[in-house]
């Protein structure tokens, strides 16, 4: 539960921060910036999107248009992904080998909440659950810890299946309480926060922390494109 952590998905990875775990893309990060974070102690975990298409993705080729409904509202080439598809799965069975070749410590698959969403396919809580816990089954027949992220209204069917979790914004939208069972568990709950609000010194900033700290979260505050262009840890 003392265990700090740094995301940065775009950009030149900042390997200077004390953090004990580093969330870092998959696809981007190499094999040796890896190794060097866990030769400085630290435990990797790799991103994917695990629940939508990616068109610049080097294996986006093997998705079936069939496969891909509407696009993620505010991320440009990114469609939603029929989480029931054999295909899909395969892919993400791929990906997971990936990480395991690799050398990630775990695994971060994102966009793991499409039944929740105007995904374009008739996906239900109990398909999201399925998908969900396939996801984590492979990832531990791998060797992998594996994150929840987000998918707040499943915390409590899921909180045994996975390692940890990773949420954006529980602070900002009130959905921190629900993390109570990862936490309970002994189960680490790495947040990020990006409203403007925080960024400064002040009074919202000590609550945010005074709040992540009585909820045993650990909180940044960071920009939303993940780039190490600004960072505060409640932490530190």
């Amino acid at each position: 539960m003392s265990d700090t952590w740094q995301w940065e998905l775009t950009g030149t990875i900042n390997t200077s921060y004390s953090a004990s775990v580093y969330d870092i893309d998959l696809f981007d990060a190499s094999a040796s910036t890896i190794a060097e974070l866990q030769k400085a102690g630290r435990k990797v975990i790799c991103y994917f999107s695990a629940g939508s298409s990616e068109n610049w993705r080097p294996d986006f080729s093997a998705l079936q248009a069939a496969d891909m409904g509407n696009l993620l509202d505010g991320w440009e080439g990114e469609r939603w992904l029929d989480t029931r598809s054999a295909s899909v799965r395969a892919l993400m069975r791929q990906r997971l080998d990936m990480a395991s070749s690799k050398g990630c410590d775990g695994v971060e698959p994102d966009n793991v909440d499409g039944y929740n969403n105007s995904s374009g396919f008739a996906l239900s809580a109990t398909s999201q659950l399925d998908f969900n816990r396939f996801l984590a089954s492979q990832a531990h027949a791998r060797g992998l810890l594996i994150a929840l992220k987000n998918d707040v209204g499943q915390l409590t069917e899921l909180a045994g299946d996975f390692d940890f979790a990773v949420n954006e914004q529980c602070h900002q939208y009130d959905e921190c309480g629900g993390y109570a069972v990862f936490v309970s568990a002994g189960k680490p709950v790495f947040n990020a926060e990006y409203a403007a609000i925080y960024r400064s010194a002040g009074s919202a900033r000590d609550a945010l922390c005074a709040d992540a700290k009585k909820l045993g979260l650990r909180t940044l505050v960071l920009s939303v494109k993940l780039d190490d262009s600004y960072r505060y840890s409640c932490d530190q």
